[in-house]
């Protein structure tokens, strides 16, 4: 690893995420001696140039877009763009397309992971406001590799699921409220950067893997794949490739594919689940398709005057009729489920 490694603050926010920056970076110096990169779950339509104009109005930090390869500054906010990954190899910026993570692009893990693993114990993880649990697995790869990690208190955030869910997973160092969390930031960027930074390899190891397949260096082998994790029996909601199991034992399941798309156990379980809804929906369809279609022809037999073809196709069209309720009943247990589980998370 390089000496003298700045300090580098991640931020990961999803839902209620503008106003929490925006209160939170109006309370930190411009002096402030580390850089801050941040991913905010964004709509691919939404203008980051807008957002970081509105960031820059309430803080005398420098606010700007994320730009691929650009060297970050202290004193500094890269704000990550839409529809696309935010990363750190030593002290740039990847600003890269890349498969999604947990669903979402830009998604927090994959910047925490990448802090975590070029810069060890001089990486600060914070988690604001938001819903679901991209960013639970990052916070758990700064932890192991020596960083801190400070989350929002559920109680102070606009949408508490997101803060709940790294709680419930991590053994994180401060749990505060946002009125807290600049001086507790200010103590810890003050403090002299670690030189000796010692990066379990695994996280070393996942990083590299993310890196490539987001900035199309090269192609991840199945080999790669295989050292780096154990072929799990299931299918990437995305691909529909196979998933290999990346956790080492006592750290948090998560999953990755061959073309680059990864999942916490939760987002692959909403990932499994609305692929299986757009399957039964296309099948409902079909159903009900196939049922106009027998439904003409009883029709038109029947003016034909073969009436015995014609109720041949009439039962057909009950038996059709049979399936497409079946198949509505179980859409319906499918979206109740599933909402239940969101409030689960959220």
């Amino acid at each position: 690893m390089t000496e003298n490694i700045p300090r580098i603050i991640v931020i990961g926010t999803s839902a209620g995420g503008m106003q929490a920056l925006t209160m939170l970076l109006s309370r930190l110096p411009e002096d402030l001696p580390a850089s801050i990169l941040i991913v905010q779950h964004l709509s691919p339509d939404s203008s980051a140039t807008f957002l970081v104009d509105r960031l820059n109005r309430y803080t005398e930090l420098v606010c700007k877009v994320a730009e691929h390869e650009l060297e970050f500054e202290p004193g500094t906010v890269y704000f990550s763009p839409p529809d696309k990954h935010l990363l750190v190899k030593g002290n740039k910026m990847l600003v890269v397309k890349g498969p999604r993570e947990n669903q979402f692009r830009p998604a927090i893990d994959p910047l925490f992971r990448s802090a975590a693993a070029h810069h060890g114990g001089n990486a600060v993880g914070i988690i604001l406001t938001g819903f679901m649990s991209d960013g639970v697995i990052g916070m758990e790869c700064i932890k192991r590799s020596g960083g801190t990690t400070i989350v929002q208190h559920p109680n102070d955030a606009e949408f508490p699921a997101l803060p709940e869910n790294v709680l419930k997973k991590v053994d994180l160092d401060y749990v505060v409220p946002l009125s807290e969390m600049s001086e507790i930031l200010e103590e810890l960027t003050r403090q002299p950067a670690q030189q000796s930074l010692t990066i379990p390899a695994d996280i070393r190891q996942e990083a590299l893997i993310a890196e490539r397949i987001m900035t199309n260096t090269t192609h991840t082998s199945i080999e790669e794949l295989e050292k780096a994790g154990a072929r799990s029996a299931y299918s990437c909601p995305d691909c529909g490739g196979g998933l290999w199991e990346m956790s080492q034992e006592g750290t948090m399941k998560r999953y990755r594919c061959h073309s680059g798309h990864a999942y916490s156990q939760d987002s692959l379980l909403l990932g499994m689940s609305n692929s299986l809804e757009e399957t039964l929906w296309v099948a409902l369809r079909t159903l009900e398709e196939r049922r106009n279609i027998l439904l003409n022809m009883s029709q038109g037999e029947t003016v034909k005057g073969n009436h015995r073809w014609a109720t041949m196709q009439e039962k057909r069209v009950e038996e059709m009729k049979v399936h497409i309720e079946r198949l509505k009943e179980l859409l319906s247990k499918s979206s109740a489920a599933d909402s239940e589980h969101m409030g689960e998370l959220g």
